[in-house]
């Protein structure tokens, strides 16, 4: 056994002794059946072993397989015996080679091959997308529906998979798409729900993160995402429920026939450096501790701010004491941006610096630009995000800086806390990840996961059925609803626009609110079709009209949105930097827009959408249709197909210059978004798009990522 440790290491009797001594520590805590100990001990060695380039013994090859840390074993130096489950834990997820699966990898794809449902609580580095991937690939299904928090990760699901599997299933992750006979749907959960008229059979069921199913996480969005496996679990075969954290899973009708697993089997190994009680938080000791760890730490960080104010501070330190980057990559989009958005924007200044900045409201296609230049290795050295990070990227770093144990207004919970911190490691890149911690990490706790029904759902509830779950008090609610939209509506009609998911918003109070105006005031509502007019000067009285009927959330005082949203109108005709100058007389900034943009695009599109599906029930035949304002609203004023490519990662300005060199003929109604990306693509192969239009070296390289999420391997 020494010999082999000789032989491999070079005869380096330092490190011969170091791996000898910890590969017997290390089967010791495996013979005292302390697995996750020994697994922790072995990524510790295993990284010794990359930092000293040190190829691995058949000794730790044979203890990477008692482990079950399967892709780890290095065959050309194993054993026949760890060289064969190598081997024989190797399956085909989608690539042209296959890939070895660790133990549970494995163990879960088996019980979902089996027909079993699943909901499976496991660490961020567990590697769940290559069972989804392996699922698809081995057993060929039908319909799959992966429901995921938010259109980032929507977009970054999407771009792994159409690598895979475009050849034989329409991948579908935007609205009013055709089905085909075979389809991969990508949605967050309200995008899922206007599809269910459309869908008649799922043979497998995803929802990814479903801990935000509770209110305890997303008190805001937790009923839509409910209502969505509520109403699809009723024509799923099977589901496979994912999320990290979760220490036991409460008995609830939304995961009933599902078994619970919890797995803590981790690829990657926490190394935590707590350095609260030094800063005491202290701003300027937490600034300065900052700037030492991004200046004297390898690898990428994430730096996790807890609120926007606090982006803002991180940002400050760093373009006051960081010299500019010497990548010229980083200059260019910093240009880019400048020229394209501000000149007065913070996002360009730091950019320049090394560091981008990460949130849920910025445009997708510089959020998306951002994560590609952080992933690559001479791109963007650190991140500053919110919890966007957790919620709609899988990426990850060397090292995540915690700067305040915050999320928002709220104190960070433990089960965030874990979340953030999990993005640190990554397999085969990092075996080690790092966590400093600037601000005291949240007291641990044990996170139950509990699934109710909350009183949002009353609409969609069915008394009978969930009866055993439902308080007296939820039951009452209930039928005093439907009885009061059944009377204003009428019994099938209120059923059926139940059933087609017509309603957009997550309150339904709020919806027996509009009908009982509309039937009370019926007069007030009939010129409402002015919304359709050319002309935005006519919108106000509505305008005001609408988003009074939701006082909160729309981001600032009522007069600034509906002076925004009749700017927006302009926003295909305008660049940005003139949309902003118009936006600066209402003293409505860059950050500011990115916040309204999404609110036009789903709170206020949605809140028409119900009022116009009332109208036309409530007083059919009186002009009142406001479907094609709804349609501008609901693309930020874009032709669809702009605001859908950007989705995709391609920036509104850069189709602009297309359409400008090519007529796309992107206000034809007929045009579908799949039409239009085999069209770009056939243009891009035969006339090379980038030079065409005269593309920047920058517009060149997220010209080249957009194409590449929209190409699947032969």
């Amino acid at each position: 056994m020494n010999n082999e440790i000789t032989s491999a290491t070079d005869n380096d009797g330092e490190h011969v002794a170091h791996v000898f001594s910890k590969c017997k520590e290390i089967n010791d805590l495996i013979n005292s059946d302390k697995g996750d100990e020994a697994r922790n001990s072995l990524i510790l060695l295993l990284d010794y072993h990359k930092k000293h380039k040190i190829h691995y013994t058949p000794l730790v090859n044979h203890l990477i397989r008692c482990t079950g840390l399967y892709p780890y074993i290095q065959a050309e130096t194993a054993d026949w015996n760890e060289r064969l489950i190598y081997d024989l834990f190797k399956v085909d997820v989608g690539l042209n080679t296959p890939i070895t699966l660790h133990r549970e990898q494995s163990l879960i794809l088996k019980r979902l091959l089996n027909g079993e449902s699943l909901a499976v609580s496991a660490p961020t580095s567990f590697g769940k997308s290559f069972i989804i991937d392996a699922f698809i690939s081995l057993n060929k299904p039908t319909n799959v529906l992966i429901i995921v928090p938010t259109i980032s990760l929507t977009d970054e699901t999407r771009r792994r998979l159409h690598k895979k599997f475009a050849a034989e299933y329409k991948i579908i992750t935007t609205a009013d798409v055709s089905i085909s006979q075979k389809n991969i749907f990508i949605f967050p959960q309200e995008r899922a729900i206007s599809y269910l008229d459309k869908i008649n059979e799922l043979d497998l069921l995803i929802i990814d993160e479903f801990y935000k199913a509770s209110e305890n996480h997303d008190k805001e969005r937790a009923p839509a995402l409910l209502k969505a496996i509520m109403k699809f679990t009723k024509i799923a075969k099977q589901r496979y429920f994912l999320a990290p954290n979760i220490s036991t899973l409460k008995s609830n009708p939304f995961t009933k026939g599902m078994e619970f697993l919890k797995l803590d089997f981790s690829t990657v190994f926490l190394e935590k450096h707590d350095l609260s009680k030094q800063i005491n938080e202290d701003p300027q000791k937490k600034s300065s501790f900052l700037l030492d760890i991004l200046e004297n730490t390898a690898g990428k960080s994430l730096i996790y701010a807890g609120t926007y104010s606090n982006i803002n501070k991180i940002s400050a330190a760093i373009l006051n004491n960081h010299n500019k980057s010497e990548v010229k990559l980083l200059k260019e989009f910093s240009d880019w941006l400048r020229l394209n958005y501000s000149q007065k924007w913070m996002l360009a200044d730091i950019i320049e610096k090394g560091t981008g900045i990460h949130n849920g409201q910025l445009h997708r296609s510089i959020s998306q630009i951002q994560i590609k230049l952080f992933e690559e290795n001479n791109g963007l050295k650190n991140l500053i995000s919110t919890s966007s990070i957790v919620e709609g990227v899988n990426t990850a770093a060397e090292n995540v800086i915690i700067w305040q144990s915050k999320n928002g207004n709220r104190n960070l919970k433990d089960f965030m806390y874990k979340n953030i911190i999990g993005r640190s490691g990554r397999m085969f890149k990092h075996f080690v990840g790092k966590i400093y911690l600037l601000s005291p990490p949240p007291k641990e706790e044990d996170n139950e996961l509990d699934l109710t029904i909350p009183n949002a759902l009353v609409g969609d509830i069915d008394e009978t059925e969930f009866k055993n779950d439902l308080t007296p008090e939820q039951i009452s609610a209930i039928i005093a609803y439907k009885e009061e939209m059944q009377s204003l509506l009428g019994f099938e009609t209120f059923n059926r626009l139940q059933s087609e998911g017509a309603f957009k918003s997550n309150d339904p109070f709020l919806i027996r609110d509009i009908a009982v105006d509309i039937s009370m005031n019926p007069s007030d509502w009939l010129s409402i079709s002015y919304l359709n007019s050319e002309n935005p000067e006519s919108w106000d009285y509505f305008l005001y009209k609408i988003i009074k009927l939701k006082p909160a959330g729309w981001g600032v005082e009522y007069n600034k949105f509906v002076s925004y949203v009749k700017i927006a109108s302009y926003n295909w005709k305008l660049t940005i930097p003139e949309i902003l100058r118009k936006l600066s007389k209402h003293n409505i900034t860059i950050n500011e827009l990115f916040e309204l943009e999404r609110n036009l695009t789903f709170k206020l599109s949605s809140l028409l959408n119900d009022v116009n599906v009332l109208l036309n029930e409530l007083i059919p035949n009186r002009n009142t249709d406001i479907s094609p304002f709804i349609y501008k609203t609901s693309n930020a004023f874009l032709p669809p197909i702009v605001y859908q490519l950007e989705e995709y990662g391609l920036p509104r300005m850069i189709t602009k210059k297309i359409d400008d060199a090519i007529n796309l003929d992107l206000d034809n109604e007929e045009l579908t978004l799949h039409t239009i990306l085999d069209h770009l693509k056939t243009l891009n192969y035969v006339f090379g798009l980038s030079g065409l239009i005269g593309a920047s070296m920058i517009e060149e390289y997220i010209m080249n990522n957009f194409f590449d999420g929209v190409t699947y391997s032969q």
